[in-house]
């Protein structure tokens, strides 16, 4: 373990190194599988009625960021710190733990569709989750760890090359596609008439994967310390968040324009490979690959970032153990990544028993950081109804609690959405991290637990128990 240093030098980051934070975090893995996510639940209408809901509910969660990035900027950390104001000390350790969870489990998703593309032409790395798959999927976990531990400045600069690189793909997909792009095809496609199930049980199948390509939307929020000015911070998660909207909802629709939604179903991922093979031929396929694994890489760099940032703050706030507070002379929490960099390894062994690793991956981190979001919204919308000496500005106005209400909803929304398959395995990943804050009472002298904290912990052993006796008896699977 690397010793805490008295100064640091802590790299501040201007408004386009946080944007390009944002879209780094939110462009990774999700994109290039959204096309066969899609056609696999729903057609083109489906399609249009999903991405209006997660568009209105993600941006009114980046108008949340916003808003609270100016009114409390003594929160540092963003979702974390937002919960543990709102609703005490054991719900912001949730939020921190999840968050983190979230993060880690996210990065498993990367490797995993890394050796899925590349096992096109190396099938022993089949859809990446061979033994072989996961031993070089390790591998890269670790060099990316010896790599961030030497700074965050020289990490946020790969990053912001990364994000440059990896968009430019993505945008001549998108113009291709529309080049090529069949209006006979997107009017077969329409309806979705061949999947059983109503339009909105169609458009909740989709709701994890958009959930999953937004996560990161709060990017610029968890790097606030680091910020050359507060107020950039809100306009880096706003311009973030509707850039990558706008790009997100075109790989899609336009993808309904090139082949029938049954055979885009049936494709390996990454499917937006496979859809721009069929418009332009196999150097389509070539070109998207190669654009995904750089994509995927610059992702992974920004969530391991943050997820170890997130760490860092709650063990400074005291919320975690003392020993995950310690930064070495680049100001990398040095402690906090490797523990990181340890959960994703845990995990991306895991998803050798998952009967479809990549998918598994990606719903669970949706649910995972589904109840930081929530607390989040909760936080500004309790700001709204009562004073609140630390807020600048004054009481909330109506608007901002409409948006903050309106996101709130959005959460619950997608926690009913991701199904109680998701939220019990989500409370396997929680209950056991209470032993972390039982090693940071510890520390302090504390009382372990108050009477509603002892009340939250019964919830969550409850839900972890309950999961664990479902995949046990198979009433759920992996």
């Amino acid at each position: 373990m690397e010793k805490a240093t008295t100064t640091p030098t802590t790299a501040k980051l201007p408004l386009f190194t946080l944007t390009t934070m944002v879209v780094g975090s939110m462009v990774g893995a999700g994109v290039f599988s959204l096309p066969r996510r899609f056609a696999e639940e729903t057609g083109v209408a489906g399609a249009l009625i999903a991405w209006a809901i997660a568009g209105t509910g993600m941006l009114m969660l980046a108008f949340v960021f916003q808003s609270l990035a100016v009114r409390r900027p003594d929160l540092d950390a963003g979702v974390y710190a937002y919960a543990k104001a709102g609703f005490g000390e054991y719900l912001g350790f949730f939020s921190a733990f999840g968050y983190w969870a979230s993060a880690c489990v996210g990065n498993v998703t990367y490797w995993v569709l890394i050796m899925s593309t590349v096992g096109a032409i190396w099938p022993a790395l089949g859809e990446g989750d061979t033994a072989l798959a996961i031993v070089i999927s390790s591998a890269g976990l670790w060099a990316f760890f010896l790599m961030i531990r030497r700074g965050v400045k020289e990490a946020a600069a790969i990053n912001k090359i990364v994000t440059v690189a990896k968009v430019v793909p993505i945008l001549v997909f998108v113009l291709l596609a529309l080049f090529c792009f069949k209006a006979d095809v997107f009017a077969d496609n329409w309806g979705g008439a061949d999947y059983a199930g109503s339009l909105f049980s169609q458009v909740r199948g989709t709701m994890l994967a958009t959930v999953f390509v937004f996560l990161g939307v709060e990017g610029a929020s968890v790097y606030s310390r680091h910020a050359k000015k507060r107020s950039d911070v809100g306009k880096a998660t706003v311009l973030g968040f509707l850039s990558v909207f706008a790009v997100f909802a075109s790989v899609v629709i336009v993808s309904y324009g090139i082949m029938p939604m049954e055979q885009i179903a049936e494709l390996r991922q990454p499917s937006m490979a496979g859809v721009l093979e069929e418009a332009v031929g196999t150097w389509g396929k070539v070109f998207i690959s190669v654009g995904l694994i750089v994509s995927v890489l610059g992702a992974y760099l920004a969530w391991t970032l943050m997820a170890a940032e997130v760490l860092f703050v709650a063990a400074k706030d005291d919320d975690m153990p003392r020993f995950l507070r310690s930064a070495n002379r680049a100001d990398v929490p040095v402690p906090a990544l490797m523990l990181t960099t340890a959960l994703s390894q845990v995990v991306l062994i895991i998803t050798a028993f998952s009967d479809d690793a990549f998918n598994f991956a990606l719903d669970l981190t949706s649910a995972l950081s589904l109840i930081p979001y929530l607390l989040a919204a909760g936080f500004a919308v309790k700001l709204g109804t009562r004073s609140d000496p630390l807020t600048d500005g004054g009481r909330t106005s109506n608007r901002e609690l409409t948006i903050a209400a309106v996101a709130a909803l959005y959460t619950l929304f997608m926690l009913v959405a991701a199904g109680l398959k998701f939220v019990l395995v989500s409370f396997i990943f929680y209950a056991p991290a209470t032993i972390l804050f039982v090693m940071a009472r510890r520390e302090q002298g504390r009382r372990l637990f108050s009477p509603r904290e002892l009340v939250i912990l019964v919830v969550s052993v409850v839900g972890a128990v309950l999961g664990v006796v479902a995949l046990a008896a198979g009433w759920i699977s992996l």
